[in-house]
């Protein structure tokens, strides 16, 4: 036998169940399409911005480096640090919050809400196999990805997920590592680009204790002005640094007494993140700049939505097969969802002409 023969040959998996969930991940459509949906800048102002796919493999590599500091397990990390932002629309948040009211001013109550709809993606949107819908992932990683921290009691859920899941109780630690990797790779990711772009200046920042903290020590290493780029690398990283090893240092021994919910910061600590998160709010998500282009994406959703329910013929087969079982403002909500930025730009386009 050849050496590289016995690899096919192999019966059973090689991988843990959650590797295997990771790969099933990565390897989707939908996946693939985070490459093209906002993270905060619409893709195509830029090659060097975030978008949901780096913002994700970003979430995933702190995670994967928190969970094994904790002795948690790295592989369910990582994959359910890669699914969280499966659900999201085009256009970010406002997306997602556009096509929630279109759904609701029709009546449908249920609406739209992007952590169920990543669930659905991996349950049931994405089709990978003959005799099921969805990837076939393990119990732990679904849980994690619906959850995310806290429990997940929701009037719109159908009672069999709730029976599943237990939706009154908190999920695994893993999933809870993800989120605070979440708010940690954002803040860091999001100062930036927005730094970058010229929306938020660091002098901005220093109205913020953390950032006056993670300041002065980029200014003792001495790598240049604020507005180099250097400077910029090593602020985030920095930043990153420092909420890592405080949440290591707060959650460590919490997570050995198995408490209910032992991943944070302290309570000095949180106050100042709220801090600095209040300060992008104000300076940075709410800039004339950013408002304007998420008015534009808005509007985007809204004339797809219209224009989709108006004549569903202009729905892909795939689609427009499932209007006869299934209702036909979620089969819409659900490829309005699946788009890519440029995707829905140029569909919009398409029916109304340029927005």
């Amino acid at each position: 036998m050849k050496p590289y023969e016995r690899f096919y040959k192999i019966e059973k998996d090689f991988r843990n169940p959650y590797a295997r969930d990771r790969d099933r991940i990565i390897h989707s459509a939908s996946f693939r399409k985070l490459e093209y949906k906002t993270q905060v800048f619409l893709n195509h102002e830029g090659d060097f911005f975030r978008t949901r796919l780096t913002h994700s493999i970003e979430v995933s590599q702190i995670a994967r480096s928190i969970t094994s500091q904790l002795e948690l397990n790295e592989s369910l990390a990582e994959a359910i640090a890669l699914a969280h932002d499966l659900g999201h629309t085009p256009f970010g948040h406002i997306g997602g919050d556009t096509l929630d009211e279109c759904l609701k001013a029709d009546g449908f109550t249920n609406g739209f809400e992007h952590n169920f709809q990543s669930f659905r993606v991996v349950t049931k949107l994405e089709k990978r196999y003959k005799d099921f819908d969805g990837l076939n992932l393990t119990f732990a990683t679904l849980e994690g990805i619906l959850k995310h921290s806290y429990p997940y009691k929701k009037s719109f859920l159908p009672k069999i997920i709730d029976e599943q899941f237990d939706l009154n109780k908190h999920p695994t630690y893993e999933a809870m590592v993800v989120d605070r990797a979440d708010e940690i790779a954002y803040m860091s990711h999001d100062i930036d680009d927005g730094v970058n772009s010229g929306l938020i200046t660091f002098e901005d920042l220093r109205e913020s204790e953390l950032a006056c903290k993670i300041l002065e020590k980029v200014a003792q290493e001495g790598v240049g002005e604020e507005n180099d780029e250097m400077f910029r690398y090593r602020f985030s990283s920095n930043l990153i640094n420092h909420l890592v090893y405080s949440l290591l240092d707060y959650s460590k021994q919490k997570v050995a007494h198995r408490e209910e919910m032992p991943i944070g910061f302290d309570k000095e600590l949180e106050t100042k993140i709220k801090k600095l998160k209040k300060i992008l709010f104000i300076k940075m998500y709410q800039h004339k700049n950013i408002v304007r282009k998420m008015y534009a994406g808005k509007q985007a959703i809204k004339g797809l939505y219209k224009g989709l329910m108006e004549e569903e013929k202009m729905l892909p087969q795939f689609y427009y097969k499932q209007l006869h079982v299934r209702n036909k403002h979620r089969v819409i909500a659900d490829y309005i969802a699946s788009m890519s930025d440029r995707y829905a730009v140029n569909f919009h386009n398409e029916m109304y002409g340029k927005i």
